[in-house]
């Protein structure tokens, strides 16, 4: 068990199981969890044995409640150290945490048990793939409090759900049961609350089984997201490529072996 200011970070059997730990706050933003989720995402990308990573929060309330306001009201400053030097740097900061782990070579699984809010669901949005318990609730409502979702949430949720739901939820700040997220396609899968991490597991097993071809589907699904179909087709071909040259080549120097033995 490795601990990063407020997250906690797990590595068992090639799933490594990240816990936003501020379960006293409903796992809100602070300066701890934000540095915890980028160490973390370090540890993770500096780890060859990780196929998998999971994301959830301490305790049985809340995945991640979004930004700590009491801590925003003290004055205090999220971003402390990392703080950038230009009037939006310490937006920049949290919203490239959540670009971390969209961007990890493994996928990451969101597995989300109870609230999750603002940042929270920015947060499960940089994930490939979101898993709620029957309790979850969601929220993106920074424009009842005066701005706008500025981790991602305008580029990412129309990416999920499409333009017009997207928009709805991020102009009305409405709050959403796991039923009807499922409905959606917010999330993949709603279990019951005892189950969801238990389900989560098995699918990071499931995944982990299928090793290095998954880190390259992942990349070929994002570009696929992110540009246009004719640059997709070309890395989906040339990834191809070199998985089926490795495997060629590997099974030449098994046949060369087994020419040996006789």
């Amino acid at each position: 068990m490795f601990t990063y200011h407020d997250v906690q970070l797990e590595v068992k059997d090639k799933i490594a199981t990240i816990v936003l730990n501020r379960p006293e706050a409903r796992n809100a933003f602070n300066g701890g969890i934000l540095k915890g989720l980028y160490d973390a995402a370090a540890h993770i990308l500096a780890d060859p044995s990780i196929s998998v990573a999971i994301i959830t929060g301490a305790g049985d309330k809340s995945f991640c409640a979004g930004i700590d306001l009491k801590m925003i009201a003290a004055g205090e400053d999220m971003s402390s150290e990392m703080k950038r030097h230009d009037r939006f740097g310490h937006i920049q900061i949290y919203r490239d945490c959540f670009t971390a782990f969209e961007k990890l070579p493994v996928p990451v699984i969101a597995a989300i048990n109870g609230f999750c809010f603002g940042a929270g669901l920015e947060l499960a949005l940089g994930c490939d793939i979101r898993l709620a318990d029957e309790t979850a609730q969601f929220s993106i409502p920074e424009a009842q409090l005066g701005i706008i979702p500025d981790g991602g949430g305008t580029q990412r949720l129309p990416r999920v759900v499409g333009v017009g739901k997207a928009k709805e939820l991020i102009y009305t700040g409405r709050r959403i049961d796991a039923p009807e997220a499922l409905r959606i396609g917010l999330v993949e899968h709603v279990y019951p609350k005892a189950k969801l991490m238990e389900e989560t597991l098995k699918l990071a097993q499931e995944i982990a089984k299928n090793g290095e071809p998954v880190i390259g589907c992942k990349r070929a699904i994002n570009i696929a997201v992110n540009y246009s179909s004719d640059v997709g087709l070309l890395f989906e071909s040339s990834t191809q490529q070199a998985y089926l040259q490795a495997f060629q080549d590997g099974a030449d120097k098994m046949l060369q072996s087994v020419k040996k033995e006789k």
